[in-house]
């Protein structure tokens, strides 16, 4: 999730075991930086390479396996600007505490993160809560603060509970949205292969739903309050490199690029409708039930001086929202 909600996530689950009423400041701090810390790897990139920060963020600083050391790190740089109000043990606990929040909360998104590294590269993703969401985030800030304000655990004990409660209640939409997509696909006659879905920015009743059926993504959003509103979309072919890039070497890097990215994006591809040389993550769009672009790989026929084709792809992003844009999701939503 963004840095804010992990920030204070982290620091509502190490102000819970503050004993001492007065140090409620010194946990909310640390568990603040400590909650924030694995997305440190976002440092790990290349100038030559644009797809090698995709391979680290959200890998190993996020996994359980790496929390003690995450945790360890956390606490020796914290432990000379909080030495005289706390012991290294308890620097390292409110730490411990708030690393291990990270990576748990960044699986309730969709992006997918190694949780399980080294032992699997599996990217896990339960799809319960947007990347960015202030229903989860501001509850959570009003009373970690409080717990500072009243030197009072209870407040933050409140903060970490209603944080859990709410990503649990995901599940709830989460499932609705899973019968949802099945009925849609029912009623198109369709049986599909494999389904995603995932909660639109911002809000829990708007959903973003893809499914595969015979070697196309159907991408529709449906809206589930009391009842469910289907809201219809569109659908695109998925991406067969052999046939969409017939010049491309499957030896060549770009080809491996292409690989990489669909690691990353769970296979999730196809080729964009006004760029024929450009690949989409189909997963992720401004607007629910549309498919565009929000990032992406960009292909080249431009060859170097060997006569090879160039030897990376180009990560395209694309995060501008312009105003037409953003009236539809507002009507979408309202």
């Amino acid at each position: 999730m963004d840095p804010v909600s992990q920030a204070c996530f982290g620091a509502s689950l190490s102000q819970s075991f503050v004993n001492n009423k007065s140090k409620q400041l010194s946990a909310l701090l640390i568990g603040a930086l400590a909650g924030m810390a694995p997305d440190l790897d976002v440092l790990i990139s290349s100038s030559e390479d644009p797809l090698f920060f995709l391979e680290y963020h959200r890998q190993f600083s996020h996994s359980l396996m790496f929390i003690p050391f995450g945790a360890l790190l956390c606490a020796l740089f914290c432990y000379p600007f909080f030495k005289k109000k706390l012991s290294f043990y308890q620097i390292y606990i409110f730490s411990f505490l708030a690393y291990a929040t990270h990576g748990l909360l960044d699986s309730c998104t969709s992006y997918g993160t190694q949780l399980y590294w080294p032992f699997s590269n599996e990217r896990v993703a339960w799809n319960v809560v947007s990347i960015v969401d202030p229903f989860f985030t501001l509850p959570v800030i009003i009373f970690i603060v409080l717990a500072v304000y009243k030197n009072n655990a209870r407040y933050a004990q409140v903060a970490f509970v209603y944080a859990i409660v709410f990503l649990s209640m995901g599940t709830i939409q989460n499932y609705r949205a899973e019968n949802a997509v099945y009925d849609l696909a029912q009623q198109r006659g369709h049986q599909p292969l494999r389904i995603l879905i995932k909660p639109s920015f911002g809000n829990r009743h708007v959903w973003k739903t893809i499914y595969e059926y015979d070697g196309h993504y159907y991408v529709d959003a449906v809206k589930l309050l009391l009842g469910t509103e289907y809201i219809t979309g569109s659908s695109i072919q998925k991406l067969n490199v052999e046939r969409d890039f017939p010049w491309l070497s499957m030896s060549s890097q770009q080809a491996r690029d292409i690989e990489r990215f669909s690691l990353f994006s769970d296979g999730f591809l196809s080729v964009s409708k006004n760029n024929p040389n450009m690949i989409t993550d189909v997963r992720y769009s401004f607007i629910p039930n549309h498919i565009n672009l929000m990032w992406g790989i960009e292909l080249s026929k431009q060859k170097n001086d060997d006569g090879e084709f160039e030897a990376h792809v180009k990560y395209v992003i694309k995060r501008n929202l312009d105003e037409k844009t953003r009236k539809l999701f507002i009507e979408m939503l309202f």
